[in-house]
């Protein structure tokens, strides 16, 4: 609820100040007609106004344009644009009239003497009507200037796909190195560690079977006992970090629990999702988190770790449930000062990339760090490689590879 009222102010104010630019926009729309073409000092200014109402989209409609606009689409924008700031201007003022009208039964009595209370009855529930219809209003003409700037201020239909053609081919290829690179690690993880043991455990049966002391023999196999566990839970992790069954029998949330759980930090987890986070989604969410914490850990000094996962829906117009993304928070308390240029961070980035995700560090010196993936749900729909836990090729403070120990 509190991000609909600060999202719905956001955009009343952008409409406020938009009113304020239409004004400037339908003299230059005047002059454009009274010339008859478009002279180029007002081609100049139409630019330089376009200018202004993207920053002012950017800033209070969260619309990031990219791409640049020659004069003619600057021109058509202004042209078109006026009707509809003016329209913001009216709707903002019916909030007005209708927040007025609606709350007169409240202070009404102090201003003047109510002769006919029904009446004012009638007109409170009247302004109460206009006050729901100008608030959805809001939500409707902030969604028609966006759709305008996106129309003749955003990139042309064949720059977005040749954009896109472009982050899919790299995308791929990260992907694939990530994979090969995962594959390698794997062969390192078995040949470093549960390969070497059972060799330790091979050679100590050996020297059970050949000793002729039966309490040594006795001690050497307990030493074998003993190293057959060790290689069982090396085996263990191994095949946690490659995929963790949990994922799949029990979902998401009982996942990032068992990634706390096993942290040696203090660990807080907050999961504010009604429904099962998409599979790929999920796969991305967890392996985030996994090798975020791990890195925390081994190089981040902290003393707490914060993990938040929440489902955000783009409202607009109160259409719930469109356009749904999951955002994945790991905050801790340590030092600062991560590189998101680093292998490890880079790795997260590719990973959450192959979803048509956002991924960002704040580490500023000092601390705290702050990792945020944000992922849309929608990804279930347009499925995108999957690899398998991107490594690091070096260590880079708080990003990880592998499940905390």
């Amino acid at each position: 609820m509190r991000e609909v009222v600060v999202r719905w102010s956001r955009q009343a104010l952008g409409l406020a100040l938009g009113a304020l630019t239409a004004v400037a926009e339908l003299f230059l729309a005047l002059s454009l007609a009274l010339t008859g073409g478009a002279p180029r000092p007002l081609r100049a200014r139409a630019v330089r106004l376009a200018a202004v109402e993207r920053r002012r989209l950017g800033r209070f409609h969260r619309l990031r344009l990219s791409g640049a606009y020659d004069e003619a689409r600057a021109v058509q924008y202004v042209a078109a644009r006026w009707p509809l700031g003016l329209l913001g201007g009216v709707v903002l003022g019916c909030v007005v009239t209708g927040a007025g009208y609606s709350t007169f039964i409240l202070y009404g009595w102090a201003v003047t003497d109510i002769e006919h209370l029904w009446a004012v009855a009638l007109t409170s529930l009247a302004g109460l009507l206009l006050l729901f219809l100008s608030v959805q209003g809001v939500h409707a003409v902030a969604a028609l200037e966006e759709r305008l700037a996106r129309r003749l201020l955003g990139p042309s239909h064949q720059d977005e796909l040749e954009r896109r053609i472009a982050h899919l081919a790299a995308s791929r290829a990260e992907v694939m190195d990530a994979v090969h690179d995962e594959r390698r690690r794997i062969e390192r993880d078995l040949h470093d560690g549960v390969q070497q043991r059972l060799v330790a455990l091979g050679m100590l049966l050996g020297r059970a079977r050949r000793s002729r002391d039966p309490e040594r023999a006795a001690d050497l196999l307990l030493q074998a006992h003993e190293e057959s566990r060790r290689a069982l839970a090396e085996l263990r992790e191994v095949a946690w970090r490659v995929y963790p069954t949990v994922l799949d029998e029990a979902g998401l949330r009982a996942a990032l629990e068992s990634v706390a759980e096993r942290c040696p930090l203090p660990v807080g987890l907050s999961y504010e999702a009604e429904r099962e986070v998409p599979k790929q989604v999920a796969t991305a969410a967890y392996f985030v988190v996994s090798e975020a914490v791990t890195n925390v850990v081994k190089h981040a000094g902290a003393t707490r770790i914060d993990i938040r996962l929440e489902v955000r829906p783009d409202v607009r117009l109160g259409c719930e449930g469109k356009d749904e993304t999951v955002t994945v928070t790991v905050m801790d308390d340590g030092g600062g000062g991560a590189d998101p240029s680093g292998g490890g961070l880079a790795g997260l980035a590719t990973r959450v990339a192959a979803l048509d995700g956002r991924f960002t560090v704040d580490s500023p010196a000092g601390g705290p760090t702050t990792v945020t993936a944000v992922l849309p749900a929608s990804s279930a729909s347009h499925p995108a490689p999957h690899p398998t836990p991107h490594p690091a090729s070096s260590p880079a403070p708080h990003a990880a590879v592998l499940p905390c120990e």
